[in-house]
């Protein structure tokens, strides 16, 4: 728990100054699994829940705050170690797999949408830079 956590802390610290000064009223914690509970109060149904989908991150705005306070109060984002650690054995990948899982999440908290983050999501490490040999 201590790497993954000091993982998730190194993916915040690198951010730019700009985007990490709106990050001061937030909270992230990592939790080893989400609960069934809270899947089901994250919207899965009870099919996708026995299939064993789950989550690796999860963004809590504060409630009955408008989208246009957010930045202004605090929220939570949660980091869920089990299921990233199962997914992406290799240490690399899981690495990588954790920063964009909290970069993800730090995205809700500006407005974006999963939809929005598809290309990121999708991207197998959004963090090479281009033109960079991956055999480096």
């Amino acid at each position: 728990m201590k790497k993954f956590c000091a993982i998730v802390r190194e993916t915040v610290r690198s951010l730019p100054a700009e985007i990490r000064q709106h990050l001061r009223n937030i909270v992230i914690d990592v939790e080893e699994e989400p609960s069934e509970e809270f899947l089901r109060e994250a919207g899965f149904t009870e099919e996708e829940i026995a299939a064993g989908e789950t989550l690796y991150g999860y963004f809590q705005p504060l409630e009955g705050v408008a989208a246009a306070d957010m930045l202004e109060h605090p929220s939570r984002i949660i980091i869920f170690k089990r299921p990233l650690e199962e997914d992406f054995p290799d240490p690399d990948q899981l690495r990588i797999e954790i920063r964009k899982t909290v970069i993800h999440e730090i995205a809700h908290h500006f407005g974006w949408t999963d939809r929005d983050l598809e290309r990121f999501d999708n991207n197998p490490d959004p963090f090479k830079e281009k033109g960079q040999n991956p055999e480096e």
